[in-house]
């Protein structure tokens, strides 16, 4: 009975690692597709906006290592430094383009 609850257990752990890394991957592709409205966008709003959505999702994945990790704590509290980083660099820029008004 014992060997059946660990096995349980095992299989479980397997499962949700196959979860997180299945989505860390996803959201990787979607990055990839911010970066290009980043580098392809019509405007410069549009591109600080992509920028901002790039950081939000490296949250999301620097949270799923986390929990790949078994470290979550650990990574909480780089996502909170990251995502004070990201949003303080988004209203700065959006302050200095919308008194410069362009690049």
């Amino acid at each position: 009975m014992r060997w059946r609850i660990e096995w349980l257990k095992s299989i479980r752990r397997v499962t949700l690692n196959s979860f997180f890394l299945f989505n860390s991957l996803i959201l990787g592709i979607l990055v990839l597709l911010c970066l290009y409205r980043v580098v392809y966008g019509p405007g410069i709003f549009n591109r600080l906006v992509g920028a901002s959505v790039i950081g939000t999702k490296t949250l999301i994945i620097l949270v799923l290592i986390g929990f790949l990790y078994g470290r979550v704590d650990m990574f909480i509290d780089i996502c909170l430094v990251y995502a004070l980083l990201n949003f303080m660099v988004t209203i700065a820029a959006a302050k200095y383009f919308q008194r410069k008004g362009s690049l």
